[in-house]
């Protein structure tokens, strides 16, 4: 396997990961993207080359995505057919855990994340961005991921060229690995690590406005079509009440119009998987159909009690809206536009720790620690 660490501005401890990578398990190939650094750097990077690493440059910061992409490049160039394994120059991530997360990608042939339990004297801002990202990430996609943030990542020699395809150029990369993963129907499990934030996480270069925007830029735009049909059926709504003055005939057209709208827009640029495979037009739209139906029953007769009850319309179609929309999601990713075969669990599968050594290094032994899952074809 290949390690690859991306590196801006790295300082002693890239070096100290490398040397101990060499020393652990030096039949392990290491990579470092420098992304623009700087001539100050250097020396460093010149550290990790005497060491054995392979070092790969960018002429000026393009972000971490880019990086990642530039260093699986060379993997496929330079070492073909070799599992990587994406780890972060601070110091985050222990070389046993590296490796471990190698080998479950060498036993498991699925792309393996290594997840932090955040216990322990762990920075607020990382202990509330990962909980909430976590939350958004399964409300919105149905995947279980215990930790949306790792950089600690192993991905199966067969999906590298797949990764070069999935855009980003900064940290909302790796969430957008994620999003297409679970779109793709890959296998995602997922292996304990520790862990460690050193001087307060201040070696980070994540920033916490700016690249949090960019890492719920897909989750908004994955929610996008569903608020767009919302706003569309709640004005449509409103207008056709005041022209008829008929609440059940105004909601049903108003449904109608919406639901149409969120159909397309879901069929075309929501639900569709990175291969293109998607189900046949006919299938989908009578499952969506039947949705809509069941949604506007449920829908109609809870607007009607809030209505009742002495609530502003628009009060109780906000209300009536949030109960629904979460079952709504669920049904429409798992059985409108969802995958016609079965391609694994939607839960990702957490590799026991206990038992393993976590220096061990060759694969070729590794089979018997982790029940191999049913193989998904990785698009390519």
């Amino acid at each position: 396997m290949i390690v690859l660490v991306p590196a801006y501005g790295p300082d002693e401890r890239l070096v100290r990961l490398v040397a101990d990578l060499r020393a652990g398990a030096p039949d392990v190939g290491v990579v470092v993207v420098d992304d623009g650094s700087g001539p100050e750097h250097q020396p460093l990077f010149e550290a990790a080359r005497a060491l054995g690493a392979a070092i790969v440059r960018h002429p000026r910061n393009l972000g971490k995505g880019r990086a990642l992409r530039t260093g699986v490049a060379h993997v496929l160039a330079a070492h073909p057919g070799q599992d990587v394994v994406c780890a972060d120059a601070d110091g985050q991530h222990a070389v046993p855990d590296v490796l471990a997360v190698g080998d479950a990608v060498a036993a498991t042939g699925a792309t393996v994340l290594g997840v932090r339990r955040f216990t322990g004297d762990v920075p607020l801002r990382s202990r509330a961005g990962n909980a909430v990202t976590r939350a958004a990430f399964r409300l919105v996609t149905g995947r279980a991921v215990t930790d949306t943030q790792t950089g600690l990542r192993g991905y199966p020699a067969g999906t590298l060229p797949w990764l070069l395809t999935v855009p980003g150029d900064r940290f909302e990369y790796e969430l957008h690995l994620l999003l297409a993963a679970g779109r793709a129907g890959q296998d995602l499990r997922e292996v304990p690590i520790r862990t460690i934030y050193l001087e307060g996480n201040r070696s980070s270069h994540f920033r916490p406005l700016v690249d949090s925007l960019r890492v719920w830029t897909p989750l908004v735009r994955f929610a996008a079509s569903s608020l767009l049909a919302f706003a569309v059926d709640t004005v449509a709504l409103l207008v056709l009440h005041a022209l008829t003055g008929a609440l059940l005939p105004s909601v049903v057209a108003a449904r109608l119009l919406s639901g149409g709208l969120n159909f397309a827009v879901n069929r075309e640029r929501v639900f569709v998987r990175p291969d293109g495979v998607r189900r046949p037009l006919g299938p989908a739209l009578l499952r969506y159909a039947a949705l809509a139906v069941a949604l506007l029953a449920a829908g109609s007769a809870l607007l009607v009690v809030l209505t009742d009850v002495g609530l502003p319309l628009l009060v109780g179609k906000v209300l009536t809206e949030v109960l629904l929309v979460v079952a709504s999601y669920a049904v429409q990713r798992r059985s409108v536009f969802g995958r016609t075969h079965s391609a694994g669990t939607d839960t990702a599968q957490v590799v026991p720790e206990e038992g393993r050594d976590p220096r061990a290094h060759d694969h070729r032994h590794r089979a018997a620690d982790v029940p191999r899952p049913p193989r998904v074809p990785h698009p390519s």
